[in-house]
């Protein structure tokens, strides 16, 4: 059956190639079928013996005709059929015709935008043959399309980059690739594709030329790496230089200390009060630079610890209070009680930022005041500190350019305060650090505001506040005071306490408003003098519970010449809350607490007692610069303690050995870092070596003595087994705290 229809499909097929042939056959069998059954008829109807009837004749043509018009009607009616999927099949083949063109002309496009594109392309089957590959790559490949297509040829690797593979499967990696213009870095994307339906999958290679991004990407590491030597070599510059600077003037000023507490003329104490001042402002530039270094080299770390934030504050106007009552200026502090007492934060860092800022504005204010005021922010938890004076102010176009480095105002300005432009910039980086911001709001002529705004938390340490507001709901205070900036911001105190405030700047005038009613306390300002304070004094005995005088440390002395029935008591300025607060609640005829420890006048400064005879503590010092061995020395001894000086490593072991051996161990050590032969860091360990093997029965003690203030220094110290470190210049009191420590048997930490 199948042969059969193979038969016919072939013939179909040659009479369609020869269409003149099936015409013939066509035109043969109508014209045999035709002439025969016309020739039969007559021949039929012709015959004696046909029997011919012409009612059956008539009857046989008709139904021939009938049969005749039924073939003709059905082949019209298959024609027209047929007619109609003709046309069927020449829309169809139209709409083929169109799309088969749609999809030349894309492929073309296709090829064109592959062939115009510098992006490499390439198509490899599964046994790594090239299928296709565009003009950039064989460009690149030096060699025609024809000889590549076919061939398993690849391009010469230089050097091969990472690998990474992504969620789709295609693969990314870099190669760097020798080419006819050079070296080229190529970036490659890989992943399988299918081109024809049922075709095996081939693998499609696309690579884009990335060499000018590779190398920027590496001259930028490279820039990286040498500025982060060259700030590496600058730390240890800086450290270096810190060291060397340290060391000598540890000797100036430790000397200088010594040297004033011996017997001195007059001239000779103010000589050595400049060479001390000269080496403390020395100090405080090498600490800037030190901080700056830190800073532009990443290294600062902040401190998370809670701390009172009144106490801090006012610690900070009392420690600069001498500097500015000494310019005949005022310095006061205002803390907003809405904020909480303790709050976390790097209190160091904090106080830092705000010694300087408060300490610029003393330096150029000559007459009004300083006032460092602390509210909340406009955020949640934050906390905005406020340095206001009545200062020289700051050009607009200097305001941005004074936090940069080494910047000031002008140059007039420079010459005429002096300072290393280092201040601001620090504080404004270790703001930023801390999360906060610096604004500055200034009219040169009229003064300057700092504001500075940091995130601090509330801190919840359990522990109470510091003092209870009183309530003075109803109560009249007088303040009779110049128009100060401290006289303002009591006021706004003691009204946020409740009471009515009235600020009077004459002596006559507030002793003409006594009688107007009656004054809970009068507060009167000792600037106004000693006869003005003593009439209105004597005059308010009869209107104001509380009378109290308000005077520097400079002048407290002169409050014994007073009677004492005149005040009922004193504040110390720039006042503390709380000793206002004591003082308002206090008892006319008693003392408030806090106050009656104070002493009326200073004591003279004497030498410092030495310690009682068989009580002192044997010490080894091990310092190789001869000045600050002498002052080692001196200090030590007139503590009254034993000291055996070494100057070397070495030296330092071996004496420690001899006394432990000996059975007389040293009860300190002091160790330099840096020394000749033997380290400090490496006689420590050593040291402790010694211990750990049983050598000593106990451990001894071993403070640092360095002139390196960097991170990694206090780390290595701890590392030998050092426990502490005493930082050059000595500070006399903190050695008199560790030595007391020890002496006590408390841990030592510097």
């Amino acid at each position: 059956m199948g042969r059969f229809f193979r038969i016919k499909l072939r013939f179909r097929r040659f009479l369609r190639r020869h269409s003149w042939v099936a015409t013939i056959i066509r035109s043969f069998t109508i014209f045999s079928i035709a002439f025969g059954s016309a020739f039969g008829f007559i021949s039929g109807a012709l015959s004696q013996q046909s029997g011919y009837d012409p009612n059956t004749f008539a009857i046989g043509v008709s139904f021939l005709f009938a049969l005749a018009c039924l073939w003709i009607v059905t082949l019209g009616i298959r024609l027209r059929l047929m007619r109609t999927r003709l046309r069927t099949i020449a829309m169809h083949n139209e709409a083929m015709a169109d799309r088969n063109w749609e999809l030349q002309e894309a492929e073309q496009r296709a090829s064109t935008l592959f062939e115009a594109q510098d992006d490499l392309i390439v198509l490899r089957d599964l046994d790594g043959r090239i299928t296709y590959a565009n003009d950039s790559y064989c460009e690149l490949a030096q060699t025609s399309r024809s000889e590549l297509i076919g061939s398993t040829d690849t391009l010469k690797v230089l050097e091969q980059g990472d690998t990474a593979l992504e969620s789709n499967g295609t693969r990314v990696y870099d190669q760097k690739i020798d080419g006819p213009l050079g070296p080229r870095w190529i970036a490659w994307r890989e992943g399988l594709v299918r081109n024809d339906a049922g075709a095996p999958a081939e693998m499609q290679s696309v690579g884009r030329d990335v060499t000018d991004r590779t190398e920027s990407e590496r001259a930028l590491a490279e820039a990286r790496d040498q500025a982060d030597a060259a700030n590496r070599a600058k730390s240890r510059v800086l450290a270096m230089a810190s060291h060397e600077i340290r060391t000598p003037l540890n000797g100036i000023i430790g000397m200088s200390g010594l040297l004033m507490d011996t017997q001195l003329t007059p001239e000779q104490v103010t000589y050595v009060k400049a060479v001390k001042t000269s080496g403390d402002a020395l100090m405080a530039l090498i600490e800037e630079l030190l901080d700056y270094s830190k800073i532009e080299a990443g290294k600062i770390d902040l401190e998370h610890r809670a701390f009172a934030l009144s106490g801090l504050i006012e610690d900070i106007t009392e420690l600069l209070a001498p500097r500015a009552q000494t310019k005949g200026i005022e310095i006061a502090a205002y803390v907003d009680e809405r904020l909480p007492m303790q709050v976390t934060g790097d209190a160091a860092r904090l106080r830092q930022v705000l010694l300087n800022l408060a300490g610029n504005a003393i330096k150029f204010t000559a007459t009004g005041g300083v006032a460092l005021i602390v509210e909340p922010g406009i955020w949640p938890n934050e906390i905005s500190f406020l340095v206001r004076d009545t200062g020289i102010g700051i050009a607009p176009e200097a305001q941005q350019r004074i936090f940069r480095e080494f910047e000031q105002a002008d140059d007039r300005i420079a010459r005429s305060y002096g300072g290393t432009g280092l201040g601001l910039s620090i504080s404004d980086r270790i703001v930023k650090r801390m999360g906060g911001r610096i604004t500055l709001a200034s009219t040169p002529g009229s003064g300057s505001t700092f504001e500075v705004s940091i995130p601090l938390a509330a801190a919840d340490t359990g522990e109470a506040d510091g003092f209870t507001a009183p309530d003075l709901a109803g109560q009249s205070i007088m303040l009779v005071a110049p128009h100060s900036i401290e006289a303002s911001l009591i006021s706004r105190r003691l009204q946020r306490w409740g009471a009515q405030t009235c600020i009077v700047s004459d002596a006559d005038v507030a002793e003409a408003l006594l009688p107007e009613r009656s004054w809970h306390t009068v507060l009167i300002d000792h600037t106004l003098g000693t006869q003005a304070i003593e009439a209105f004094a004597e005059a308010a005995r009869i209107h104001a519970t509380h009378r109290i005088v308000m005077v520097t440390p400079a002048t407290r002395q002169d409050f014994a010449a007073f009677e004492t029935a005149m005040f009922t008591g004193y504040l110390v300025k720039p006042l503390r809350a709380s000793s206002l607060a004591a003082r308002l609640t206090a008892s006319p005829e008693i003392a408030a607490p806090s106050l009656v420890i104070e002493a009326v006048t200073e004591p003279a400064p004497t030498a410092p007692a030495a310690a009682p005879a068989g009580k002192g503590l044997s010490i080894l010092v091990a310092e190789d610069n001869e000045i600050n061995a002498l002052l080692m020395r001196s200090l030590l001894a007139r503590l009254g303690h034993d000291v055996v000086i070494t100057t070397n490593g070495e030296q330092a072991m071996e004496s420690w050995l001899s006394a432990t051996s000996a059975g007389t161990p040293y009860d300190l050590v002091l160790m330099d870092i840096q020394m000749p032969r033997l380290n400090g860091i490496e006689t420590t360990r050593q040291i402790r070596a010694q211990e750990s093997g049983g050598l000593s029965g106990r451990r001894t003690p071993i403070l640092a003595l360095t002139a390196n203030t960097m991170v990694e220094d206090r780390y290595a110290c701890f590392e030998a087994g050092m426990d502490g470190f005493l930082i050059k210049p000595l500070d006399r009191e903190k050695l008199e705290e560790a030595l007391a420590g020890l002496a006590a048997g408390r841990h030592i930490a510097a």
